[in-house]
Parts: structure tokens; C-alpha cells; sequence
């Protein structure tokens, strides 16, 4: 068992109240801070890819999230089911990019809300999508698809967009999906590896143009 793997074993295993004191010490002794590992080079990759787009011309829509909030996009506005349920309906207005973070893999009509979402995108708008792949099973309130690059890729390919304009990218690795099986784990650079492991993919994610 690798030592970071054991950290996060033990760490999860420790009573709440007793594992308080544990975690701050081990949070600052391994320069913890605060992103999840699953996430890092998703997110990294993600930003860049945005940022090629000029954030500050665009008019944005994020659905069920606000993490790309702070990215200066010229407009900007959130939304969250079940107020606004991306399967059922679309909103009254058109955008330069939509994005949608680790939410299409709990939608029992995806491709549905793929179709929507390619309705509400102004000619030649942008589509940022990222879901999980080797993840357990998480209820938030349902869990139904998994998507590789490939079925990621046909999958917006059947929703409207240019076949080849989707640029598809994933990351993971066995340590990263073996820490994450019993709880999300955060990212420790003094233990964690961010090498990718092509057959691993614990995230994968795309940008598709209308």
C-alpha cells in the first residue's frame, strides 16, 4: 500500500471528532489545499480551454454550478434543479457557452438535455461538459450514465453538435479511483500523483461547438 493511499485510509476511518486534529496536522505537513484530486487536471484543463475562448465577450449559463463564476465572462448566470431542470426545458434567451460540470451523468434524460442545451446556444457557441467514469455510484438524487471519450464524443455527436468539432479529453489513475472509494478525497501534492493512466479515467470532459 502506497503511503498516500494509507494516509487517506486511515484518515477516513478515524472518528469525526478524533480525526479533527489529525487532519489539520496531516492537511499541512502535505500542503493540502482544498481542490479534490480528482478534479485537478480537469479543472486546469478546463480553465485553459475557456480561456481561449475570451471569457470577457461571452455570455454564459451554468447549470447546477457556480464554480466557473469568477472567470470574467461578460455576463454570467447560474442555474439549479429542481428549479430549472435541463431535461424538461429550456430558458428563454440564447448563449455563447454553456457549461455543465459533473451533472449529466445524473440525468435520467441526457439526451434530452443535450438537445436543449444545443437549443439555447447562439451560432457557434460552445458546449463545456465534464463527467465522471470510473467513480462509484453516487445519488445526488440519481446516478444513471458513465461516458468515455468515444461515447462522450457520439453522444454530443447525437445531440447536434459538429462531429468534428468536439475535442475530448479524461484523466485518472488506480491511486486516485482506489482513494475515492469510500469518500471524496482532497488533493495533497507531497502525497497525491496527478500522472495520468490513459485506462484509468476517473473524469472525462469535452468542448463541442454549435
Amino acid at each position: 500500500m502506497r503511503p498516500g493511499y494509507f494516509i487517506d485510509y486511515i484518515l477516513k476511518r478515524v472518528p469525526l471528532l478524533r480525526r479533527m486534529p489529525l487532519q489539520r496536522w496531516v492537511d499541512r505537513l502535505t500542503d493540502a489545499d482544498g481542490r479534490m484530486w480528482s478534479r485537478v487536471i480537469m479543472r486546469e484543463d478546463c480553465e485553459r480551454l475557456l480561456a481561449q475562448l475570451e471569457p470577457n465577450n461571452l455570455k454564459v449559463l451554468e447549470i447546477s454550478g457556480k464554480y466557473y463564476a469568477s472567470m470574467g465572462f461578460r455576463h454570467y448566470r447560474s442555474t439549479h434543479y429542481p428549479e430549472f431542470d435541463i431535461c424538461a426545458t429550456v430558458l428563454n434567451e440564447t448563449f455563447d457557452l454553456i457549461i455543465a460540470e459533473q451533472v449529466f451523468e445524473h440525468l435520467l434524460w441526457p439526451y434530452r438535455a443535450g438537445r436543449n442545451v444545443y437549443q439555447m446556444l447562439a451560432p457557434g457557441g460552445h458546449f463545456l461538459i465534464s463527467t465522471p467514469f470510473l467513480v462509484r455510484v453516487h445519488n445526488e438524487p440519481t446516478d444513471c450514465t458513465r461516458w468515455t471519450e468515444m461515447g462522450l464524443k457520439y453522444f454530443l455527436a447525437e445531440c447536434g453538435f459538429e462531429f468534428e468539432t468536439i475535442r475530448t479529453r479524461s484523466w485518472g489513475n488506480r491511486d486516485c479511483i482506489n482513494a475515492n472509494l469510500v469518500s471524496w478525497t482532497a488533493y495533497r501534492p507531497r502525497l497525491h500523483s496527478l500522472v495520468n493512466e490513459p485506462a484509468y479515467p476517473y473524469h472525462v470532459w469535452a468542448l463541442a461547438k454549435k
